[in-house]
């Protein structure tokens, strides 16, 4: 048995079995050398440029979305929202990221059968 009261506060696992950001080193496993590169990569990213803060949180949704990462979307929701992000921007941005992702699996459905010589023939529409 354990002794819960040695745990710090928001310690549980999150219903995905994360543990909360506050209890969790992000990128622990990195070098210092190889966590200032990334994170002046990342950094440049949000510097001036010709896209706005907000876009760029719509483009980074859409990414941690197609890449899977939990903690890069929550956080990038919670940027969006600073940035002035509503709801219905962020479905719409959903949407998208949705209905490219669906195109992609058509697109690799029909480029293995094409190259397996169009084993199934193309449903009647």
């Amino acid at each position: 048995m354990t002794d819960d009261s040695k745990k710090p506060a928001g310690s549980e696992p999150l219903a995905d079995g994360r543990l909360p950001s506050s209890t969790m080193r992000s990128y622990a496993l990195l070098t210092p050398d190889l966590k200032q590169l990334y994170m002046g990569f990342y950094k440049a990213t949000y510097g001036k440029s010709k896209i706005d803060l907000k876009t760029k949180e719509f483009i980074a949704i859409a990414a941690a979305l197609t890449s899977g990462c939990k903690g890069c979307l929550e956080g990038h929701l919670k940027k969006a929202k600073r940035e002035g992000a509503t709801s219905d921007e962020i479905a719409e941005v959903i949407a998208i990221t949705l209905g490219v992702n669906a195109a992609t699996i058509v697109d690799r459905s029909d480029i293995a059968n094409f190259h397996l010589g169009g084993l199934f023939e193309k449903p009647e529409g």
